[in-house]
């Protein structure tokens, strides 16, 4: 097996994943899983597509992450994974998606408004 590249985002968050066959090793900006995202929560985020698959001992998965906080690198890396997945067995897209791996979170953060505090926030209105 060749290596297999997908890419994944959430808020500003990019993950871009290199899959190859292997024993389960997930490395995260040269950094393993486990320093990177020390949150047990984190870490449950990133290996739900391969455990759902029970693929998390098949593939080793080189990783580069950037931008954003980690909730968003976390969940960004999960739809790349789940995205490198469906590419090496189109047959478990079905799985993946009703799970709701492979759905864009298009969410971002709305711009500050000039004349206001924050995008929607007003300053308080005085009557007098």
């Amino acid at each position: 097996m060749e290596v297999i590249n997908a890419i994944g985002r959430r808020k500003s968050s990019v993950a871009r994943v290199y899959l190859t066959e292997g024993t389960g090793k997930i490395t995260i900006n040269k950094v393993d899983l486990t320093q990177y995202f020390p949150s047990a929560i984190l870490q449950y985020v990133v290996k739900q597509p391969l455990n759902l698959l029970e693929a998390a001992e098949k593939y080793d998965i080189k990783v580069n992450l950037n931008g954003g906080g980690f909730t968003g690198q976390s969940q960004a890396l999960r739809l790349a994974i789940a995205r490198a997945l469906v590419k090496v067995n189109a047959e478990d897209k079905k799985t993946l998606k009703t799970q709701g791996f492979l759905t864009r979170d298009a969410r971002e953060v709305e711009r500050k408004k000039p004349g206001r505090p924050k995008a929607r926030r007003r300053f308080q209105f005085s009557k007098r």
